[in-house]
């Protein structure tokens, strides 16, 4: 999916939790917090290109022309320097570790990040099969 996808379930996301888990945010700056997560998982993408092509060409064209982070994100990546199950591998890590990180200081807040990052992951499943990027 694409980032003003991510940032618009994930803000959609932040309301359902500020209207229904106890936080210790306001509810505004738990939307917002959503809003970021959502957006933000997905630098992983930089790191899994790096692994399999060797480069930080993804990450320097972006630093070089932020415009195609934002406006035309199919330039980002090369063909095949990501993909779909390696990416959706590092958000299941990235989530076990957001979401047990914060089960330690912030129980709520655990509970808020995880529903965000599964969210997440699953608007990412169902875009994929619908691309026909995994089976």
């Amino acid at each position: 999916m694409y980032t003003r996808h991510h940032a618009g379930i994930s803000a959609l996301v932040g309301v359902a939790l500020a209207v229904t888990v106890s936080t210790p945010l306001p509810a505004p700056l738990l939307v917002v917090g959503a809003t970021l997560l959502g957006i933000f998982v997905d630098l992983d993408h930089f790191l899994i290109a790096r692994v399999r092509t060797g480069d930080w060409e993804a990450l320097v064209r972006c630093l070089r022309s932020p415009r195609i982070a934002f406006l035309d994100q199919d330039e980002i990546f090369q063909a095949g320097s990501v993909g779909a199950w390696p990416r959706l591998g590092t958000h299941v890590l990235v989530t076990a570790a957001v979401a047990g990180a914060l089960a330690v200081v912030a129980p709520a807040l655990a509970v808020a990040a995880g529903v965000v990052l599964a969210v997440h992951i699953g608007c990412d499943v169902a875009w994929d099969a619908r691309r026909g990027a995994i089976p």
